[in-house]
């Protein structure tokens, strides 16, 4: 089946190439992507493939072999990044501001070339594939959220899902798995600071929000490094701190933002309540008030360990054991996670740097891209994975 796949696959480059670069030629973001669904929706249906359209806004659902009852999925997002792109990409982004920066073009494209086959070869495919080209993996609530929320799948859930997600860190031709947790819950967080604005030179009439809220930043340090048992990894980062004073003008206020990950969920509620305290406490004992708004991001993301040890052997036979390495748990967070908390679940890194050491620009930049050879191992791979769980 390898061999047939990969035949297949290599036939259909011309076209990968194309889907993926009228993705990534006109990005929509988040919960906007209404002309890449209709693109979606017209290459399904060119290829015959059956699919319902409308999930969970702007999403896709496609059915392969619907009349089967064992039954996986395979997931790939849509949406876009509100990002100016300067890669220089003769198919860069038309839509000024917004560029496909975290590879949901080659996702998308991936996940149509895997369909595409399976659906070719359906009668060789003991049970049905659903294939999700969900939307809004970029912006809360998080369109796995939505997609569970409404039952898409159905009242019952497929026996295992599969995510594949760019890696820029890897050479195009490797992939990357890790069995267990792998990424962490990330949770964002807002602050008002307010105090008694006035005269930078006579500080002693005013509450002064700034120093308030400097000592609040400092604080907030000690959560994850003096309350967080030190085997659960942690991070609290504050990313913006908007103080309108003036070099002689001490502010009525500051506002401030971050983000809070970990993998743990009940540490993580547990430290909500702290970061809380910590900075009313502070705020207090200035005689100034803190504000502090958190939103409840994505969990944690956890790949079964059994599915995942299945898609690493089917790995190591499709792109060859030398290719297949293990991958470090990262702080990084992504709305599959949704998925990995209420069925098995394995999502995995596809190599798409250049041997060369072109297209190694990390996701979220604005100069990212891939080596395109990259398209043809991703749709192959998946349409392998789904294969092998189903024989």
């Amino acid at each position: 089946m390898i061999d047939k796949i990969k035949h297949r696959i290599k036939e259909l480059e011309s076209e990968l190439l194309e889907i993926r670069r009228h993705i990534h030629t006109h990005p929509e973001l988040s919960f906007e992507e209404v002309e890449t669904a209709k693109y979606i929706s017209a290459t399904l249906t060119r290829h015959n493939i059956e699919h319902k359209t409308g999930i969970a806004g702007t999403g896709i659902l496609a059915i392969i072999n619907p009349e089967k009852t064992n039954r996986i999925a395979l997931r790939a997002d849509i949406d876009a990044l509100p990002i100016l792109e300067e890669s220089g990409a003769s198919y860069a982004s038309q839509n000024t501001g917004v560029m496909h920066a975290c590879g949901h073009d080659v996702h998308t494209t991936c996940a149509l070339g895997a369909a595409i086959v399976l659906n070719e070869f359906k009668e060789e495919i003991n049970g049905r594939v659903e294939i999700i080209f969900q939307p809004g993996e970029e912006k809360l609530p998080g369109g796995a959220s939505l997609v569970l929320g409404e039952k898409a799948f159905g009242d019952e859930l497929p026996s295992a899902i599969f995510g594949q997600h760019v890696f820029p860190e890897l050479e195009v031709g490797k992939v990357g798995f890790r069995p267990g947790i792998y990424m962490a819950s990330t949770d964002e967080l807002f602050f008002t600071i307010k105090g008694k604005g006035g005269h930078g030179a006579m500080p002693h009439k005013n509450i002064d929000p700034v120093v308030v809220a400097a000592e609040i930043i400092c604080a907030l340090q000690r959560v994850p490094s003096r309350r967080a048992n030190p085997i659960i990894p942690t991070v609290l980062s504050i990313g913006k701190v908007e103080a309108k004073g003036a070099t002689n003008v001490i502010p009525n206020e500051v506002k401030m933002e971050g983000t809070f990950r970990t993998l743990d969920e009940k540490w993580r509620y547990e430290a909500h309540g702290l970061i809380k305290q910590t900075a009313e406490g502070i705020a207090a004992a200035h005689g100034a008030t803190a504000d502090v708004e958190i939103r409840i991001g994505y969990p944690f993301l956890t790949n079964d360990v059994a599915v995942t040890e299945e898609a690493i052997l089917a790995a190591k036979e499709y792109v060859g054991e030398e290719n297949v390495v293990e991958l470090d748990v990262r702080m990084t967070a992504e709305d599959f996670a949704y998925y990995s908390q209420v069925m098995p679940a394995c999502f995995y890194r596809l190599g798409t740097a250049s041997a060369d050491g072109s297209n190694s620009a990390g996701v979220h930049n604005s100069k990212f891209n891939i080596d395109e050879s990259a398209l043809l191992i991703g749709a192959g791979l998946m349409a392998y994975q789904a294969y092998k769980k189903l024989k």
